[in-house]
């Protein structure tokens, strides 16, 4: 098994895809690495030997930013945004969508289940 960045990769995925497992690499920058690497895309993780797996050790190591680092970089990037109080920053605090979608009928995922609230009752006329 084959452990990157502190990720176990899937054996028996193409080695394109099982390095899409780290967080911060995606399947053009995993195309990129194994290029580098000189190693085929089709070539299963299980069959990648100690070298190949040192050498893209090595590349993400000193090219890419990836999992903590990365994901320390984002959190620091959103807290940049709500300490100055930009737009972007005002909708990460409400939890609203940031970049420009509806939120009249949309947007669950960011506002989370609804909450339903009540019609105003209709008096009866005399």
């Amino acid at each position: 098994m084959a452990r990157i960045a502190g990720i176990d990769l899937p054996k028996n995925k193409r080695g394109e895809i099982g390095l899409t497992y780290i967080f911060g690499i995606g399947r053009s920058r995993a195309q990129y690495i194994l290029d580098k690497a000189g190693i085929s895309y089709d070539k299963k993780v299980n069959q990648w030997n100690d070298e190949e797996q040192t050498a893209i050790r090595n590349i993400i190591n000193e090219e890419i930013k990836v999992e903590g680092a990365l994901r320390s970089e984002t959190q620091m990037n959103i807290k940049r945004l709500l300490d100055i109080a930009c737009y972007r920053g005002l909708r990460h605090r409400k939890g609203l969508p940031v970049r420009g979608q509806r939120t009249k009928t949309n947007s669950r995922t960011r506002k989370g289940k609804r909450k339903t609230v009540a019609g105003k009752k209709k008096v009866a006329k005399k």
